[in-house]
């Protein structure tokens, strides 16, 4: 079974976004993102978090689809991941995880890749791009020469190479972030190769 996770978010406005949401077997709402959900016509299919934002209205709507995890260690999104794990859910894309705060929205990069590997091919969308994370190496194909791409490394030691961009990685450690952002796409395939053990992150600009 296929799941799409909501956090709480900006609610996403681009149409590609939307028609995910729209289309998706499950829809695991983040606490608060399940009032959003539910403004927007579409129901939560289940509703996890500490659930301390979450309207009473939508509470007494859907008392059966509630998940509480009290515990304050890991951030909403780390608990809907795992209860997408424990449930053997396959999660394809992670949606609303970016505006209203930055902080949210780098704590949740972050979790992005650390759950990456549990559900391969998990995209993270945004209204402006979307993220891939790549551990070991990858290749992306079908491409549009010159759309933008950036990478960010959670590894300053690891050494990346990139090719299929303007400015390619020949064995590149990226100590800051920054480093490896706004190229250029020159093939309808990129290949990415790492020799780091933690993810790299890969984003794509819309055009």
């Amino acid at each position: 079974m296929t799941a799409v996770i909501l956090a709480d978010g900006a609610f996403p406005e681009n149409s590609g976004s939307l028609e995910i949401l729209k289309n998706a077997r499950n829809i695991i709402c983040c606490d608060g993102a399940a009032d959003s959900l539910c403004r927007f016509g579409l129901e939560p299919s289940f509703i996890v978090g500490d659930l301390d934002s979450v309207s009473t209205e939508t509470r007494e709507r859907f008392p059966e689809r509630l998940f509480r995890i009290s515990e304050q260690e890991t951030n909403d999104l780390a608990k809907c991941f795992r209860f997408a794990k424990e449930r053997n859910l396959k999660v394809t894309h992670l949606l609303g995880s970016s505006g209203k705060r930055e902080d949210h929205l780098l704590g949740n990069l972050a979790q992005f890749a650390e759950f990456a590997k549990d559900f391969p091919g998990i995209l993270l969308m945004t209204d402006y791009g979307h993220f891939a994370a790549v551990t070991g190496s990858g290749e992306f194909s079908g491409l549009e020469v010159g759309s933008q791409i950036s990478f960010f490394s959670f590894e300053p030691t690891a050494k990346l190479t990139a090719t299929g961009v303007q400015y390619p990685l020949q064995e590149r450690t990226l100590a800051w972030w920054y480093e490896a952002t706004l190229n250029t796409v020159t093939s309808p395939v990129v290949t990415l190769k790492s020799d780091g053990s933690m993810p790299v992150l890969v984003y794509f600009a819309n055009r």
